[in-house]
This record gives structure tokens, sequence and C-alpha cells, in this order.
């Protein structure tokens, strides 16, 4: 069995055609050719933290993966990432362990910005006027990193609650080739973005309220049945709801706080793999208004890292 370091796998990871591989991913799941048990969680109260335990299986394929992941909030204040964890990777066929991948969470955070760029591909109108960015991390920096290839749009809005991290999130991304600007009232993002990418831990709404016709959003932060970034009547007036997993969603997420609120009903719900493989109907003009709800599929983690498994021998 192989441990692989994080800088092994930083080394190896831009030889992998990344958005391809998980976008095989999601159509495999919506087909049913995937096989993905719940999630595994532990709520950790003080300090506040979450571990996420993602696994499955492509069927088929020649591994299953096992994948854990935490965040810890309150880590930076003690000099730590406030992420971390490890892929676990098995022979499918006869269970034997092939390789850890110690990645301190850094894959979870690159499937995860890649997600968001697949539902920026598929999702957003087909003219991005700006860009808006909800939260000042690393995944808002992958995030919009990320987005860069799925759209011509260098118009940037970033909302953050703390103006020194809001300074140091445009000094970082400037050298992108972007046009950069930042904001403390979260509405701003609503009047004058149409492609909104939200990316905290927040257990309350940021964005609420009325959104431009042709708006997207991708909303990435809320993975547990706690969080929420948007306002069950964002969810409400959007034309096209769309989720990673159906079932996941119905449980934790964005959509599931709207459902508990009536603000749509199951059957609305659309999967991300159903709209790449044609399958299911996504943006059909410009005009309609969009919700991605991302709460992050073991798929996407099976994928990446049989991907770099592969890469590395």
């Amino acid at each position: 069995m192989r441990v692989v370091s994080l800088d092994e796998i930083k080394d190896v990871l831009p030889s992998v055609e990344l958005m391809d591989e998980i976008e095989q991913g999601f159509i495999a799941y919506s087909k049913g050719e995937s096989v993905v048990p719940p999630v595994g969680e532990l709520v950790i109260q003080k300090p506040p933290g979450d571990v996420h335990i993602k696994y499955g299986y492509l069927k088929g394929d020649d591994f299953y993966v096992i994948k854990i992941a935490s965040g810890f909030y309150e880590n930076s204040l003690h000099g730590l990432p406030t992420s971390n964890g490890m892929m676990l990777i098995f022979s499918q066929k006869t269970g034997v362990p092939q390789a850890i991948l110690l990645d301190e969470g850094y894959l979870t955070d690159i499937r995860t910005a890649i997600a968001g760029a697949i539902a920026a591909k598929y999702l957003a109108p087909g003219n991005v006027t700006r860009i808006g960015i909800v939260g000042t991390g690393m995944q808002a920096r992958l995030q919009l990193e990320y987005l860069l290839p799925v759209t011509a749009c260098r118009d940037v809005l970033v909302w953050g609650r703390d103006q020194s991290k809001l300074d140091r999130f445009v000094a970082e991304m400037e050298p992108l080739g972007l046009s950069l600007a930042s904001t403390t009232t979260a509405a701003d993002i609503l009047r004058s973005c149409n492609l909104i990418v939200t990316t905290t831990p927040s257990h309350e709404p940021i964005l609420s309220g009325p959104v431009m016709p042709g708006t997207h959003i991708t909303a990435v932060g809320s993975d547990t049945p706690e969080k929420q970034e948007l306002g069950v009547d964002i969810l409400a007036a959007a034309d096209v709801v769309v989720a990673d997993s159906i079932s996941q969603c119905l449980l934790r997420g964005e959509i599931h706080k709207a459902l508990n609120a009536g603000s749509v009903t199951a059957s609305e719900i659309v999967e991300l793999g159903g709209i790449i493989s044609g399958d299911a109907v996504g943006r059909v003009v410009d005009e309609q208004v969009t919700v991605a709800d991302l709460t992050g599929v073991a798929v996407q983690d099976v994928q990446i890292a049989t991907a770099v498994f592969h890469a590395l021998r």
C-alpha cells in the first residue's frame, strides 16, 4: 500500500483532466451506475467543527474510496488550516488497501471547486456580466479560479464580513487578470452579479431577496442539515433548482431548508448529472433564474482519488 503526501498529489494534479472525470462521475451517479451510501457525519460543538465520511464506487471500476474530511472553523485562530482529511483507496475486487492519499483536505477543496465550475458551465447565462463570490476563504479563491476557464467574465465582486480579509482576497486574486471589488453588504451581490457562488459555513441566510432575471447561483457551503447560505425565497423564485444529489439534498443543504419551508417541492428538483448527460433540462433561456445546491457527493471523491492514483502509477 502506498502512502502519498500532499506534495506528491499537487505534483500530479496538473496532468489530470479533472473536470471531465468529475462530470463523468456525476453522470454515473444520476444514471444509477454508482453505489453511494448516506453521508457519515460528526458534528463537533466545542470548538465548532464537522467531519464528513463519504464513500462509494462506480460499478465495474477498479477501486472503492473512503474519504474523511473535516472543517474546524476556529483553526485560523491557532495558525492552522480549517480543512483536513485523507482519502483511502481499496481494490473493488479484493478489498485490499491500495493507497492512502494524505491530501489534508486539499482534494475535497479542489473537487468542490470543479463541481462549481461544472454547474456554471451548464447553468450560467450566456452573457455573464459580473461574478459574485460570497466568502473570502480558500474555497472562495478556488471557486473563482476554476470559474475562469468556463466564462469570459473577469469583473468580480466579493463579499465578506471582515474588510481586512476582503483586502487580502482582492490582492491575492488580482494577478489572475481580474477586476475585483469588495463589499460588506451582501445585497450588493444580488443587485449587480448574475453568476454567484456562495462558499461559507453560515447557519443563517446571507443572500435573500429579489434576484435579477438571468442569474445563476451555486451554493457550496451548506453541506449539513444546519447550514444555510440562501434564503428560501431565492429557491422559491428560481425557474430551475438543481441538486448534485437529490437524496442528499432532501436531508441537507439549501434544498433541505426550502423543502422544510414549503418553498419548493421534491418533484421540481433535477440532478446535475442528468443535465450534463442531457437526460434532464437545465437553463433554457438567459432570463431564467437557476440555483445549484452542491452538498458534495462521494462520486466526486471517487473520481478525483482514482485519477490521482492512476497518475501516480
